[in-house]
């Protein structure tokens, strides 16, 4: 089997299973198998599979077509510019979470002392590349999986901020015992889990539900993090934390306007995907 024969039959076989980018993830997933680069598919369409190469290939390619996330197959993805460890501990970081991440610098470069809390790190991939944006910050890392505290570990070695970055076992609040943080970062599970069974193969089949959903109507650990954060923020800190579709209004609804001035930021999509509230 050739480069040109492998390329054909992988966008075959991934447009047969519904896989929207079938040409260009048929490519990754050569790519992968031949550790080799796009440039080298390009150019030797004639080069013949060695039979360990083409083994390869169809594992991971039958892989992709049980609608496995490529990035759980390659092990990393690129968030704000930077290439994350994940496995199915993990979410897969998402572009629309970006805009956490632009915030939570703006916000930081501001403070005094940016000391920061991530709830729910996941991947780490928000507070690594806050750490990132901010040299002089510092962060505490919280999820109630240890073994996604063990892919945060790797991935804040990876870019050289694991002196900056202490991680607890968490569920949300539970082991947070600092009262003066400059922020309050979350991506919480908000997916309402009668939406779980109409999410993409890729989400629902792969990724981890405790980070997709509460189990509930997707708002209660947004409730509890927005009732509790006064606890461990310093007077003028902030708390910025990612939303679901359709949710902003019950959000808005659970700030105490005496306490808190808040605002909603729209995704690239248009919905209202953030929200930032400092208090008052």
């Amino acid at each position: 089997m050739t480069i040109a024969e492998s390329l054909k039959h992988a966008a075959k076989r991934l447009l047969e299973s519904g896989v929207p980018e079938h040409v260009r993830e048929g490519s990754s997933l050569l790519q992968l198998a031949l550790e080799r680069d796009r440039v080298f598919l390009v150019a030797h369409p004639e080069y013949e599979l060695s039979p360990e190469e083409r083994a390869r290939f169809i594992s991971v390619l039958e892989r992709r077509v049980a609608r496995e996330p490529l990035q759980y197959i390659t092990g990393r993805q690129e968030f704000c510019g930077l290439e994350f460890l994940v496995t199915p501990d993990v979410l897969i970081p998402r572009p629309e979470t970006e805009i956490l991440v632009e915030r939570s610098i703006e916000l930081l470069r501001r403070a005094h002392d940016p000391l920061f809390a991530d709830i729910g790190i996941g991947s780490g991939c928000i507070a690594i590349s806050v750490l990132h944006g901010v040299p002089q910050a510092r962060a505490h890392g919280f999820d109630i999986s240890v073994r996604a505290l063990e892919v945060v570990s790797r991935n804040a070695g990876l870019h050289g901020v694991g002196e900056r970055l202490s991680l607890f076992e968490s569920d949300i609040y539970s082991a947070v015992n600092r009262r003066d943080y400059a922020l309050i970062v979350s991506n919480p599970p908000y997916v309402p889990v009668d939406e779980i069974d109409g999410l993409q193969p890729e989400v629902k089949d792969f990724e981890p539900h405790s980070a997709l959903t509460d189990g509930g109507d997707g708002l209660s650990v947004i409730r509890d993090l927005i009732k509790h954060a006064p606890d461990f923020l310093r007077p003028g800190g902030s708390l910025v934390l990612e939303i679901g579709f359709g949710q902003a209004t019950a959000v808005s609804d659970m700030f105490d306007p005496k306490l808190w001035r808040n605002e909603f930021v729209p995704d690239s999509q248009h919905v209202l995907r953030m929200v930032t509230a400092k208090i008052a």
